[in-house]
C-alpha cells in the first residue's frame, strides 16, 4: 500500500470505531498516524532526514503563511501540529495553511520540528525590509493574556528602519515602525524573542 492508500484506510478504520460508538480521542488518532509513518519511512530514512529542514520545500510564499500559521498558533499556546492533524482528521479546511495538506501530506508535516522553525532568522531577515506594511501585537507593550479584559490586539504599521545589532557574541534585530497615526515604536529582537509579536499584513 502508498502512503496514501494507508493513510485513507486509518480515517476509514476511525469512522468505523465512531459508528460502533467507540471513538477513538484525537490523541490516540495522532500516535497511530505517527506511528504507521514511523514504519513507512524506517528509522534509516528518518536519520537521513534529520540534517534536512523540511521547510526548504516551501515556496517563498509558503514559507510566510505557513510560519504565520505556527506562530499565531504558538501565541495562544496551541499545537499547530496537532489542529493540522485534527482538520485533516476531521475533513475540515485548515484556511490558509490548506495548502500543506493538499501539496505535501501528513508524512511531510511529521517531519517538521521545532528547531526547523529556529533556522529560519536569517531567512526571515532579508525578507522584512523598509516599506512592509506588517501586524504588530499589544503584547509588545502590555500584559496580555487570553480570556483576560488584556487580550491581543493587532495594529497595522510600516516598517522605517532595520537595525543589525551585535552584543558580544550574540546579535539581534532591532526594527523601527510606524504607526497609522504617525507614532513610533522600536521593536527589539523582532526575529528572536520578539518573532511572536508580530506578523505580515496580507498582501503585503
Amino acid at each position: 500500500m502508498t502512503p496514501d492508500e494507508i493513510e485513507v484506510a486509518l480515517q476509514v478504520a476511525f469512522n468505523d470505531c465512531d459508528a460502533a460508538r467507540c471513538p477513538l480521542t484525537d490523541g490516540q488518532k495522532i500516535i497511530l498516524l505517527q506511528a504507521v509513518n514511523k514504519q513507512i519511512n524506517g528509522n534509516s530514512t528518518q536519520e537521513k532526514l534529520k540534517d534536512v529542514n523540511p521547510l526548504k520545500d516551501l515556496t517563498a510564499e509558503e514559507l510566510q503563511i505557513f510560519s504565520e500559521f505556527v506562530k499565531q498558533q504558538e501565541l495562544q499556546n496551541r499545537s499547530w501540529k496537532t489542529q493540522l492533524l485534527n482538520d485533516w482528521l476531521q475533513e475540515k479546511d485548515s484556511g490558509v495553511v490548506q495548502f500543506i495538506r493538499e501539496r505535501y501530506g501528513i508524512q511531510w508535516l511529521n517531519q517538521i520540528e521545532k528547531y526547523h522553525f529556529d533556522e529560519l532568522p536569517t531567512e526571515t531577515n532579508l525578507k522584512l525590509k523598509v516599506g512592509d506594511r506588517i501586524e504588530v501585537c499589544n503584547g509588545l507593550w502590555e500584559w496580555v493574556q487570553e480570556g483576560t479584559a488584556c487580550e491581543p490586539q493587532w495594529f497595522i504599521c510600516s516598517v522605517i528602519g532595520i537595525d543589525e545589532i551585535v552584543d558580544g557574541d550574540s546579535s539581534y534585530t532591532t526594527c523601527t515602525i510606524r504607526f497609522n497615526d504617525g507614532g513610533e515604536y522600536q521593536i527589539q529582537g523582532i526575529f528572536q524573542w520578539n518573532s511572536y509579536q508580530w506578523r505580515w499584513v496580507c498582501g503585503s
